[in-house]
């Protein structure tokens, strides 16, 4: 089972091909994600800060690049799904943005 460890947070284990988005909010890990995980907002970014996350696929990257981070220094949690120990810090945060989460995303 992967193991996922947040920057000063919590690290835990999660089912081979949990979305990452998911596995941060059932773990109590503070994180938006806006658009309910389609790819759209970017509300639920995340650096990755060791370990392999999947690849990127071309929605993530369009919408990475037109919101301003073309660079690959940040994912959309809810387009990766944990198939390998990750690290990672949340960039968008519920109390930081003062406001809801969002929909929860689909699994």
């Amino acid at each position: 089972m992967p193991r996922i460890t947040v920057e000063n947070g919590p690290s835990f284990e999660v089912e081979d091909g949990t979305k990452l988005v998911l596995a941060l909010e059932d773990h109590g890990v503070d994180i938006l994600h806006r658009c309910g995980g389609n790819a759209r907002c970017t509300t639920c970014r995340v650096e990755i800060l060791a370990g392999t996350p999947t690849p990127p696929e071309a929605p993530e990257l369009e919408i990475l690049g037109k919101k301003g981070h073309p660079d690959g220094q940040y994912r959309l949690s809810c387009q990766i799904r944990a198939h390998s120990d990750l690290t990672v810090r949340p960039v968008l945060t519920v109390a930081t943005a003062n406001m809801d989460a969002g929909p929860r995303p689909t699994a």
